[in-house]
């Protein structure tokens, strides 16, 4: 059946049924149920094709949506895998967890009144199914070099620069400290938002692809740093930014106060059965909570509390509404889950005596903008407030971790721990010691994962270059 150009116009955006919020809260599955064939077809043909297509320019890795969009409508499923993949090593874990309203739905023509296409959830049936049905990655014209990377860190750059590596013919091997791959896609990232066989999938596809893992393995302490340099050719190094930003509230020594990455891997260490459990976890159960911070770590602390238990859960946000910058699917979703929302307030104080019993707010309001564009925060006099609380947890970002052996190799890192890299187009993200490339958080600080895929397979371009030559 031919194409009708003006479907938009009669078939309405329609995303994939949501769990009812009674029934969700009571588990960690993902909320959303997947497209059928005819309903991703409907949804793909939305797309107007148009003549600059301004989704993907504003996706970090580029993707080829239109294509793929028409491939899908065609019903050409492992044709729009294939294309997914050559510029995405994630596809299935970027439609799931990328912020579309702020990327590629954002910039579709048309969001404007008409309900942007789908994009997201079309990204994700593509991978699921073409998996389901029996598709795998084609690396029968992959020569091997006869050179080998080893991989520091098993996120979402480490897999997205293994992936690369594997297709033009270069060993890779991930090394990880945790007994899981994928970094944060495992242990800071909620189930309910990304279920950890969707991770484990993708493991089994890369290794399937020849990309070998060394788990429960740290360098620097299992293995030097040193034996990685003398037994492979380059090494990419991509392990993440996990130090908190605390804020330095006076009263953060309290018993029951958290920070939020140490709050969610331990509630994922208890999903998942990990021994770790027996010490991590942290119970919200029947408590009054206050997460401070409005970013998409916050969204995760409030539901995760939710599902808990919680009696309630205030998040409270320094700026209004509308300058969130996280997922406002996130953030509708916390809403909807029963989160109570306090814009425009700082805080300025942690209190109790001998463990947290409040949070003391003032009220803020924005003021003219800051050297790069965005409103500063002003705090009105005389209108402080406490918000009483059992437990506090604090989500106000995270910094690179760089690891203390870095600068044993002549790896250079910037003031604010970020590794510096150069510019140079043909060997992208390699450190100041040639034969060391990094990416991720560690070097752009905690951002999203789709960016992150989109520096590890930089990397990985970089180094197939610097092999070659």
């Amino acid at each position: 059946m031919p194409h009708d150009p003006l479907q938009f116009l009669n078939v309405p955006r329609r995303d994939p049924d949501k769990e009812p919020v009674v029934a969700r809260i009571r588990n960690y599955r993902e909320i959303y149920s997947q497209y059928q064939a005819n309903e991703a077809g409907e949804q793909a043909g939305r797309c107007i094709d148009c003549g600059v297509p301004f989704c993907e320019w504003k996706c970090p890795v580029h993707n080829f949506i239109p294509r793929w969009l028409e491939l899908v409508r065609e019903g050409n499923l492992f044709k729009a895998a294939e294309l997914s993949h050559q510029t995405n090593s994630l596809p299935e874990i970027c439609g799931r967890i990328c912020p579309q309203d702020r990327l590629c739905e954002g910039a579709c023509t048309l969001n404007d009144g008409l309900g942007a296409v789908s994009i997201g959830n079309i990204e994700r049936y593509i991978t699921d199914e073409a998996l389901r049905q029996g598709w795998r990655p084609d690396l029968s014209d992959v020569v091997a070099t006869g050179t080998q990377v080893a991989i520091v860190g098993a996120g979402p750059a480490g897999l997205a620069a293994a992936d690369v590596l594997t297709r033009n013919g270069v060993r890779a091997v991930v090394y990880d400290k945790h007994p899981m791959i994928g970094g944060l896609l495992t242990f800071g990232i909620p189930p309910f938002k990304l279920e950890k066989q969707v991770v484990e999938t993708r493991r089994n596809l890369l290794a399937g692809m020849g990309v070998e893992f060394v788990l429960n393995t740290e360098i620097g302490s299992d293995i030097a740093f040193d034996d990685l340099l003398d037994q492979y050719d380059a090494v990419f190094v991509a392990t993440g930014a996990y130090t908190a930003v605390s804020g330095d509230l006076p009263g953060q020594d309290l018993p029951g106060l958290h920070m939020a990455l140490p709050y969610l891997v331990g509630n994922i260490n208890r999903e998942l059965c990990l021994p770790a459990a027996l010490d991590s976890y942290i119970d919200m159960r029947d408590k009054r909570v206050v997460v401070l911070g409005g970013g998409d770590t916050a969204m995760d602390c409030n539901r995760t509390a939710i599902r808990q238990g919680a009696s309630k859960v205030i998040c409270t946000y320094r700026r209004d509404e509308d300058s969130m910058q996280g997922s406002r699917r996130d953030f509708e979703a916390s809403r909807d889950e029963g989160v109570e929302f306090l814009f425009n307030r700082q805080p300025t104080a942690v209190v109790g005596r001998d463990r947290v019993e409040g949070v003391e707010l003032m009220q803020t309001r924005l003021g003219e903008p800051d050297a790069r564009g965005r409103a500063v925060t002003e705090v009105v006099p005389g209108s402080a407030e406490l918000i009483p609380a059992d437990a506090v947890i604090i989500a106000f970002g995270f910094r690179p971790s760089p690891p203390h052996w870095l600068g044993d190799h002549g790896i250079d890192v910037r003031d604010n721990g970020r590794v510096q890299v150069s510019g140079n187009p043909a060997y992208p993200m390699q450190t100041t010691n040639p034969r060391v490339f990094a990416g991720g958080d560690m070097v752009r600080g905690a951002d999203l994962v789709v960016t992150a895929v989109f520096e590890g397979r930089e990397a990985a371009r970089g180094i197939v270059n610097y092999l070659a030559n």
